[in-house]
């Protein structure tokens, strides 16, 4: 399974001439903590809650003018949407990150995915392999020695 199948495509993302108050009130409205940075639908940066905070309102100033552009985090960790689930998960965790930007081969910002999106795409894979483990027919063993086994412990072993 890979990304593309998982992720959301449906992205909030600002400019890089969006001022923090603005960039704020979308991370509030859309209930995120990070926000891509695009320009021209190519994903050149990340603006965190963490970085207003330590860019913008610890130096003080006029912060309805400070920007996207001055605040964001240039060097940004993303995956292609054809990227396998099981990679990005361990990546992910490696990172410490919870959200990724998705792109394409032009670096194009396609969609997000979430350590929860991935989680339940690995989850599913898991309990569908299991289900088809479950439903295989079971190999035939040889008959053994037959031991008896008491009411009770008949009942315990139902499933």
């Amino acid at each position: 399974m890979n990304v593309g199948q998982v992720m959301t495509t449906q992205v909030s993302w600002v400019g890089p001439d969006f001022t923090v108050p603005e960039i704020a009130r979308r991370m509030r409205a859309d209930d995120i903590g990070s926000v891509p940075v695009a320009y021209n639908d190519r994903l050149i940066g990340m603006v965190t809650d963490r970085d207003i905070v330590v860019r913008a309102v610890a130096d003080g100033g006029e912060i309805e003018r400070v920007t996207a552009r001055q605040v964001m985090s240039a060097s940004v960790l993303y995956c292609y949407e054809s990227d396998n689930v099981a990679a990005v998960l361990r990546n992910m965790g490696e990172n410490q990150v919870r959200r990724l930007p998705v792109v394409d081969r032009d670096k194009r910002l396609v969609g997000v995915v979430s350590l929860g999106d991935l989680s339940r795409a690995a989850h599913e894979k898991a309990s569908g392999s299991a289900l088809r483990e479950i439903s295989e027919k079971p190999v035939e063993t040889p008959p053994g020695p037959r031991t008896r086994r008491s009411r009770e412990d008949t009942q315990h072993s139902r499933i």
